[in-house]
């Protein structure tokens, strides 16, 4: 690996002068960069030979758009549910393509992630948009490390450097009662004003925390009723296929309170009958749009309770149009949540932390902790403190 100097004249009589780095990759094959400044050939020439002799240096002419990576990527993710790679191929084609879809992997640094990052914004994007579209895009980088078309991973190095900067503490968006979840209240007042099957689906949605997905492929052979309890084996994605939970922890048994298995034996009578055997089916029996339920099943109870929130918008009469308070269904899961974690005596269950994440079906106890940590008791309010000090102390 050499550096050497090039000096020649342009048709019009200037001298310019150039450095050109003379190197072998670890496949043997010879290249040459040329640059303008010696300080710049003198970076480049230290970053190639570390990577050289790690065996993981991309030349330039070896790597490939990002566009181009991103059907590789796109390729490799084909074992994936089919929503996921529609929103994994929408994020490529409408959010990532426009803006870099021409550079080089190569040329994905930080300073040019962060760049792009800010221009989706300013070009409209939400933000929770541009934080999915930024793990797709380090998703698509690290498929492209693996191919060996490109060595860094600019969103992941960006990543790592803003968790090792301890005076930027990263946000944790921890869900909060009478925003994401539904006070009791209010849960009640939905429930007084369901009835029939949307009122069945609302209380177990409720009362069990399952997924909308798993609620949509509930069957009836997987609740029990003498045992007073449903096992989730199933669920049914946005396209109505039917396959595996979200994931392993996902297949759990759930106890059910006296009340629901009451309005499960009733609902059984004249629920639909079908080939599927569902619990929540169509008119027909068949897999019921997530978007009937939200509209048909979940809203107009809440409307009619009054847990509304203001459009800001008028009907023809002149008064305010109201809409649910409550837009998704997984609002009725984070309340679930915090039934399972508020004390006994504040009307909860007083479950601890395993237990919530097992009835939930997180992959991990730390997701359950980072949305619902907040929500457990500290255990050191003035009550209890006071009688453990008093226990301590003899008094």
């Amino acid at each position: 690996m050499s550096i050497r100097e090039r000096k020649w004249t342009t048709k019009s009589g200037q001298e310019r002068t150039a450095y050109v780095v003379d190197y072998y990759a670890q496949n043997g094959k010879r290249h040459i960069k040329t640059f303008p400044k010696k300080k710049e050939a003198l970076a480049f020439e230290a970053k190639a030979r570390i990577e050289v002799n790690g065996k993981i240096h991309v030349a330039d002419s070896a790597t490939v758009t990002v566009a181009e990576a991103g059907k590789y990527w796109l390729a490799a993710c084909g074992h994936l549910e089919r929503s996921t790679v529609a929103q994994y191929t929408q994020h490529l084609n409408l959010h990532i393509v426009p803006f870099v879809g021409k550079r080089k992997l190569n040329e994905i640094t930080i300073p040019v992630v962060r760049t792009f990052l800010d221009e989706l914004a300013a070009n409209g994007r939400s933000a929770a948009m541009v934080r999915a579209v930024r793990v797709s895009l380090g998703s698509l980088l690290s498929d492209a490390q693996e191919r060996g078309t490109v060595v860094q991973n600019a969103v992941k190095d960006m990543g790592r450097k803003k968790a090792s900067n301890k005076t930027t503490a990263r946000h944790k968006e921890q869900v909060q009662v009478g925003v994401d979840i539904p006070f009791p209240e209010e849960v009640r007042a939905i429930l007084q004003a369901a009835e029939g099957k949307p009122r069945v689906f609302i209380m177990t949605a409720a009362l069990t925390g399952m997924r909308a997905s798993e609620l949509r492929g509930l069957r009836w052979s997987d609740v029990n009723l003498s045992k007073a309890e449903v096992t989730v084996r199933q669920r049914a994605d946005a396209y109505h296929e039917i396959g595996s939970p979200k994931s392993a922890k996902g297949r759990r048994t759930i106890p059910l309170p006296a009340n629901l298995v009451a309005a499960f034996s009733e609902w059984q009578k004249e629920c639909p009958k079908g080939d599927a055997g569902l619990v929540f089916p169509t008119g027909t029996g068949a897999i019921e749009f997530h978007a009937n339920i939200v509209s048909r099943w979940y809203h107009p109870p809440q409307i009619a309770a009054g847990v509304t929130v203001d459009t800001g918008e008028l009907d023809k009469a002149g008064n305010p149009v109201l809409a649910a308070k409550y837009s998704g269904l997984h609002a009725l899961r984070h309340f679930y949540a915090s039934w399972c974690i508020n004390r006994p005596e504040d009307g909860g269950l007083g479950l601890p932390p395993k237990v919530v994440q097992e009835r939930l079906g997180h992959s991990s106890i730390q997701m359950t902790l980072d949305v619902y940590s907040h929500l457990f008791p500290k255990g050191d309010d003035a009550s209890a403190m006071n009688d453990a000090a008093s226990s301590l102390l003899g008094a």
